[in-house]
């Protein structure tokens, strides 16, 4: 056993609550130790869950949008999450000298408690990680994977002799159920690059789990949507619902005494204690389930087994790097698409002058986005998407087209797709990339929803950026030991094949559903044109328009010249492909009453034959950028006004 991991058996429980309060005291060098970890106001500074006035965890109302946010600059080290709870935990580990990784797992056991809607230990988890001793830059996959009795009719029918669809729908069923791998993921990375004792990165969660928190305005919303579907679980409906059935409200005291033993197992006995063992048996009698408890009907099982969960891997990958005019960018490879699909944006938009397009007026919200600026994104990401939809998958079961990722992101290739673009009509719906050896193709355009991110910088420079997910919000609605089992199986095209060909994200035995989740990672590039020093990370949820959201903020960062703040806050606005461009009605320079026939950015996008929709848009975006101040190294960051994040660090401003 890794020696970061400890002697897991020697630590109690109780023990673990004395390192909860052991994690709040600084490294004894920090000058800014008064003010590190706390929000700083223009009143001062505010800890985040003392219940004092101006705490940002005090549960309020889910807004749509928060006006008035501005960029948070830090010394050394910040951590940016979509909780304040969370955000506090990882941000005492880096105050205690604990690593980018460190923080990532505290951060990750208090949001899997705080927005278990989200994700958590039954979930699926993408983090891109930067060593900066090493100047490595290396992707994690903790990506949930198909049970070896899968075939690619698992979602379809519940046996191949096409007997019926799964009960009550593929999503509730059992069939949703992909083995997690956020634990194990995790413990890879921990043990690579961690610096404090596995066991003391839990404890801020398990004092959390038996002391209780309010709930949000997010989860009492998730709760509030999602009651019929929770009463079909016994212990899902015990937790999140009162006992008339109704769904416990914005503000309610929520204790987790089961989820605090769940991860004092973790703590005590690393990974193997939650892929074998009592957990483990758990999991596999919840997927089991064939009957609602609520009387509804059946549930149809998945197959998954005690082995699938034993045999679980993460995975060390190649991250997807390319060049971005002077910057390179790094993402995630797949079964992710989102590396390669925003490396494809960004590297036609290279063949644009993007910098006299910028926002107009720049404001402290990220200002008013042109009607080229939208049409020119939407179109490249049109044609990523086409592209996406077609070839990307599980590449360890599905090739890509042509030499891989070389051939998707190669320079000619990219400025022959850039020219299809016109500057006043737009494409609709873009098709896929043809390449010699490619074979006919399906698609596969499902949706996905949920998930959440983080992004991190200690102070030796590391940083990570990870995006974590149960799929659809509250998962698949199984509920064991405290946590959400996810529905990520329903990532899968659940058609194996159309008239055109097989579908490269069909289901088959431990194959890993593609996903959207883009963590990334950006590097200034140096004097000879290599990949320098670290500039920028970031990454949101938001399902298959993730890719969106990082690509809106990676250029209003790079060309755009907007801060942590404004490129996060930015409106959010693209294409999935097909004729509609989303503009994100909920941002409050966009004008969204009336279906936009008053915003001239909408009208102005409608004379180019987009369709535009101006529903909100919930993204969850989490900015960190390495700028000076006075002189001096410094970080700024910045949190989704759509959610209820913050930024928290070794705060200078």
């Amino acid at each position: 056993m890794n020696s970061k991991l400890g002697n897991h058996a020697a630590i109690s429980l109780a023990a673990l609550g004395v390192l909860a309060l052991a994690a709040c005291s600084d490294g004894g060098d920090d000058s800014f130790a008064a003010k590190a970890c706390e929000v700083t106001t223009d009143a001062g500074t505010v800890v985040v869950g003392s219940g004092n006035p101006g705490d940002p965890s005090l549960p309020e109302p889910s807004s749509g949008y928060k006006v008035g946010m501005k960029a948070v600059t830090s010394r050394s080290y910040m951590v940016v999450s979509a909780n304040p709870l969370a955000t506090r935990a990882g941000c005492n580990v880096l105050k205690d000298g604990g690593s980018a990784v460190d923080a990532a797992v505290a951060v990750q056991a208090v949001l899997g408690l705080v927005e278990p809607q989200s994700s958590g230990v039954g979930g699926g988890t993408f983090m891109m990680h930067y060593d900066a001793g090493t100047k490595q830059v290396q992707a994690y996959d903790g990506r949930e994977t198909a049970p070896a009795a899968a075939t690619e009719d698992y979602l379809r029918y519940v046996t191949d002799a096409a007997s019926g669809s799964p009960l009550p729908n593929a999503r509730s069923s059992g069939r949703s159920i992909g083995t997690p791998g956020t634990v194990r993921m995790l413990e890879l990375a921990h043990n690579d690059h961690g610096r404090k004792q596995w066991s003391s990165l839990y404890a801020p969660a398990i004092d959390l789990a038996n002391n209780g928190f309010k709930i949000s305005g997010r989860l009492a919303d998730a709760i509030g949507g999602a009651a019929s579907n929770l009463q079909r679980d016994p212990e899902a409906s015990a937790y999140f619902l009162n006992a008339d059935g109704t769904p416990k409200a914005l503000g309610t005291t929520l204790k987790n005494p089961d989820y605090a033993n769940t991860l004092g197992l973790i703590a005590q006995g690393g990974a193997n204690a939650f892929y074998t063992g009592p957990v483990a048996q758990s999991i596999i009698d919840k997927i089991n389930v064939t009957t609602s408890a609520n009387g509804a009907g059946p549930i149809t099982p998945g197959l998954t087994t005690l082995t699938d969960l034993a045999n679980y891997q993460p995975k060390r990958r190649e991250p997807v790097c390319s060049g971005y005019r002077s910057w390179t960018v790094c993402g995630m490879p797949p079964p992710s698409s989102g590396g390669i699909a925003v490396a494809q944006i960004l590297g036609i938009l290279e063949n644009f002058q993007l910098a006299p397009l910028a926002p107009i007026p720049i404001d402290g919200e990220g200002g008013k986005p042109t009607v080229q600026g939208v049409h020119l994104i939407s179109e490249a990401e049109r044609l990523a998407y086409a592209d996406r939809n077609a070839y990307v998958a599980d590449t360890d079961f599905v090739p890509l087209p042509g030499n891989g990722i070389p051939s998707l992101l190669d320079k000619g290739y990219l400025k022959q797709r850039a020219s299809m673009i016109s500057l006043t009509q737009s494409i609709g719906t873009a098709q896929p990339g043809t390449f010699p050896n490619a074979q006919p193709v399906g698609l596969s355009i499902g949706l996905e929803r949920g998930t959440s991110h983080v992004s991190i910088v200690d102070r030796y420079g590391n940083v990570v950026s990870m995006t974590t997910t149960v799929e659809s919000s509250l998962g698949s609605y199984h509920f064991t030991r405290g946590f959400i089992l996810n529905n990520e199986l329903t990532d899968f095209s659940s058609a194996p094949s159309d008239a055109t060909g097989p579908i490269a994200n069909r289901v088959a035995a431990n194959k890993r559903p593609r996903s959207s989740m883009a963590p990334t990672l950006v590097f200034k590039n140096n004097t000879a044109g290599a990949r320098g020093d670290f500039l920028m990370a970031t990454g949101s949820p938001g399902g298959s328009t993730i890719i969106q959201f990082v690509a809106k903020t990676v250029v209003g960062a790079l060309d755009w010249g907007l801060d942590a703040q404004q490129a996060t806050s930015l409106v959010n606005f693209g294409s999935a492909n097909g004729p509609t461009t989303n503009v994100g009605g909920e941002h409050p320079d966009v004008d969204a009453s009336n279906n936009g026939i008053n915003d001239p950015l909408v009208v102005g996008l409608r004379a180019l034959g987009h369709t535009v929709n101006t529903a909100s848009q919930s993204s969850g975006v989490g900015t960190i950028i390495r700028t000076s101040t006075e002189g001096a190294a410094s970080l700024t960051g910045g949190a989704d006004p759509r959610r209820e994040g913050i930024v928290l660090g070794d705060v200078i401003r």
